[in-house]
């Protein structure tokens, strides 16, 4: 089961199953686990309740860090960054939410999410035993199957809407739009590159720069695989940062950070799994992360994650 809706519509969708045409796919973070969802995309007038208590797993045991102990943490991380020279190391944590004996209302807290975020991509789906609700706007490509043109965004820095920018989020946002616009060289002879701007989703703001960029249908998995995790979700150098996430995260991220690739007959589109929980019959997991740089203060990015878990708090329907 899979509802979701684009950024920008008011049209909710689902995948109908009557083909093994695979339409959706929820790949995560390390890639080695996938969800598919087979058959056509089709819109969906959105009536149903479903509860928590329909989910059939269950959280047993959970230890979840607390904010001491991942400011300490993030001390160690910021001496790995300045030992390495890093511009810029993600690391993410889980934030708990024990149901105590309540129930959440599924679909209404997705439908919240669409209200809340009219720019975002928003999704729920419940499958092999597993539940995620998820909105965000980081979109990682989309490919116009006619016109050859791919578009994508460099997407990092995080404020309150009504704070300004200090030179860490301008700093943290560079090395993402200069990856991506580096990997869009090898494949097209013209990359478009718009001004960077402020983008709001909800409570809070980023920097975004755009991009767009023709090129060939047969190099566009492998431009995905090079673009994937971007600098936003993990760092620079790639396989570095990836090793140093797995050292210092003491969870795995599952879908969180990973992507969601959309086919439809004229696009494919690929959105980076961000602001999303996973949901268990009594309890959920809210995935919340931020960009640590030598210049970060530990304290202010727990404050940041915590602001990031408004985004699915405020929108919990609990009944």
């Amino acid at each position: 089961m899979l509802y979701f809706r684009f950024p920008f519509s008011d049209s909710v969708f689902t995948v109908n199953e009557n083909s093994d045409k695979k339409s959706v796919s929820f790949l995560s973070f390390d890639e080695t686990e996938s969800i598919d969802f087979y058959g056509n995309i089709e819109e969906f007038f959105f009536n149903e309740n479903i509860l928590s208590n329909q989910i059939s797993t269950e959280l047993l045991e959970f230890k979840e860090e607390n904010q001491f102990e991942y400011e300490a943490k993030l001390g160690k991380v910021i001496e790995f960054i300045k030992e390495n020279q890093l511009s810029k190391l993600v690391i993410s944590r889980r934030k708990l939410l024990n149901f105590e004996g309540q129930k959440v209302n599924l679909s209404q807290t997705f439908l919240n999410l669409c209200k809340s975020y009219p720019n975002a991509f928003v999704y729920f789906f419940i499958k092999d035993g597993k539940c995620w609700i998820g909105a965000f706007s980081e979109l990682l490509g989309k490919f116009d199957k006619k016109t050859s043109e791919f578009e994508t965004m460099s997407l990092a820095g995080t404020l309150p809407v009504n704070e300004t920018w200090t030179a860490k989020e301008i700093e943290e946002q560079k090395p993402v739009t200069n990856f991506i616009k580096n990997i869009l060289e090898k494949y097209s002879i013209e990359v478009n590159q718009s001004e960077t701007y402020d983008h709001i989703s909800g409570n809070i703001k980023h920097l975004r720069t755009d991009f767009k960029a023709k090129i060939m249908s047969e190099d566009l998995e492998n431009l995905i695989s090079e673009l994937h995790p971007t600098p936003a979700v993990c760092g620079i150098p790639k396989d570095l940062c990836k090793s140093a996430i797995e050292k210092f995260e003491s969870h795995p991220r599952n879908f969180y950070a990973g992507y969601i690739k959309v086919e439809t007959e004229e696009t494919v589109q690929y959105f980076v799994n961000l602001r999303c929980a996973e949901f268990f019959e009594n309890a959920c997991l809210i995935y919340v992360g931020g960009g640590i740089t030598a210049e970060s203060s530990p304290e202010k990015e727990w404050r940041e994650t915590e602001l990031k878990s408004e985004a699915i708090l405020r929108n919990l329907k609990v009944e």
